[in-house]
């Protein structure tokens, strides 16, 4: 597979998440955990350095969300592997409310020290308080409507909607903290920007998304070639670009310009948006030990 040379530019830090910093930072002080939600897909690439900084040694459950999304295979294997380094991980599907009751309950598993003690103290019915935390358009706040059964957080399918923190009372003794999505102020590594972006944690609009989808044909050649072949009835043989497989896949859809030139823009919306949206099957883009 021949690379697509060219760089894409992948920078986002809109101010609210400078004061979505400040304030995990401030407010750690009032929860007893964290539950860091995360991308199945992505699972390395949607767990934010920035936050394991700010939380520290706060007791923290990870939770790769939109697993039905993802390859089964693969996140029983990122399972493994938090559970071999002593991390507490729920895998959870919160269209279908799969897992999510397990949530609570690996909160209350990790703080059980604590709870005794509280109980020893007299502190009975004192609520457990969790902050939710994690990069944008991960399912945030999609898993707390459904740990409270109603739509207390607003959710919409893109990036940066929630914009300030609001505590969520559970009727199980049991309160959250959401906060808004916070990416690092730079990306570093380059394969976590595309991933985000690929999963849409980072708002097309600000990027080249031509370029991205060109990129992003080159990983699913690599990794799921199936997914294009048997989706969009294109052939891949070695040596391919990611910029001759888009046009495979905008000609074969027919999305052409005057002159029978393909829509390159159309093509890599649609590209893009069928992944998302799981129409290219259950793919996930990162497997444990960095392969």
């Amino acid at each position: 597979m021949v690379k697509i040379e060219q760089e894409i530019n992948i920078q986002w830090f809109p101010g609210h998440m400078a004061k979505t910093r400040r304030l995990i930072s401030d407010n750690l002080k009032y929860v007893d955990a964290v539950i860091e939600v995360c991308d199945a897909r992505i699972p390395r690439a949607s767990r934010n350095p920035e936050i394991s900084r700010l939380v520290g040694s706060k007791p923290r459950v990870i939770v790769l969300n939109k697993c039905d999304a993802a390859d089964e295979a693969a996140t029983r294997l990122w399972l493994e592997s938090y559970k071999a380094e002593g991390v507490t991980a729920v895998a959870t599907d919160c269209k279908s409310g799969k897992n999510v009751n397990r949530v609570l309950s690996s909160v209350m598993g990790i703080l059980a020290d604590d709870i005794s003690k509280w109980r020893e103290k007299g502190m009975v019915g004192r609520p457990v308080r969790a902050m939710i935390a994690g990069v944008p358009n991960v399912g945030k706040s999609a898993l707390i409507n459904r740990l409270c059964g109603s739509k207390r957080a607003k959710v919409e399918d893109r990036p940066g909607v929630t914009r300030g923190k609001q505590w969520i009372k559970l009727e199980s003794d049991f309160e959250l903290l959401d906060t808004p999505g916070v990416l690092a102020p730079k990306f570093d590594d380059r394969d976590v920007a595309l991933s985000l972006a690929f999963t849409g944690a980072i708002k097309d609009d600000i990027l080249d998304i031509e370029t991205l989808a060109m990129i992003f044909c080159e990983r699913l050649a690599e990794i799921a070639p199936q997914a294009l072949t048997g989706r969009y009835g294109i052939e891949i043989s070695d040596g391919m670009t990611g910029l001759q497989i888009l046009e495979a896949i905008g000609r074969r859809r027919g999305f052409l310009v005057s002159g029978g030139e393909i829509n390159y823009e159309r093509t890599a919306a649609v590209l893009l948006d069928e992944y998302r949206s799981q129409k290219l099957g259950r793919i996930t883009l990162e497997l444990p030990g960095g392969e």
